[in-house]
């Protein structure tokens, strides 16, 4: 079918039990390319298409929403994986 298709997804990634290497990753994609993310470790958006990166220079500008955006590794990261990861623990 024809349309377009735009969307936005948000992850935790991580390899260490200590969650010591956690990032947070919220990418905008449109037509599944990646326009724009924001990376915790690199504290920042970053384009990775023309659009994108007019997204990122303008969505840079607001320190408050960086601040909060940086803060998702402890306030939304981090509990969930150790919810997560207990859950797969105790079922082995």
């Amino acid at each position: 079918a024809d349309g377009y298709y735009e969307y936005m997804m948000a992850e935790c990634v991580y390899s260490t039990s200590d969650y010591s290497d956690m990032v947070y990753l919220q990418s905008y994609s449109f037509n599944k390319v990646v326009d724009v993310q924001f990376n915790s470790t690199v504290g920042k958006f970053v384009g990775y298409t023309v659009e994108g990166v007019k997204y990122a220079e303008n969505w840079n500008k607001d320190q408050a929403q960086l601040q909060a955006l940086k803060a998702q590794v402890d306030t939304f990261c981090r509990p969930n994986a150790q919810l997560s990861d207990s859950a797969v623990r105790d079922k082995a």
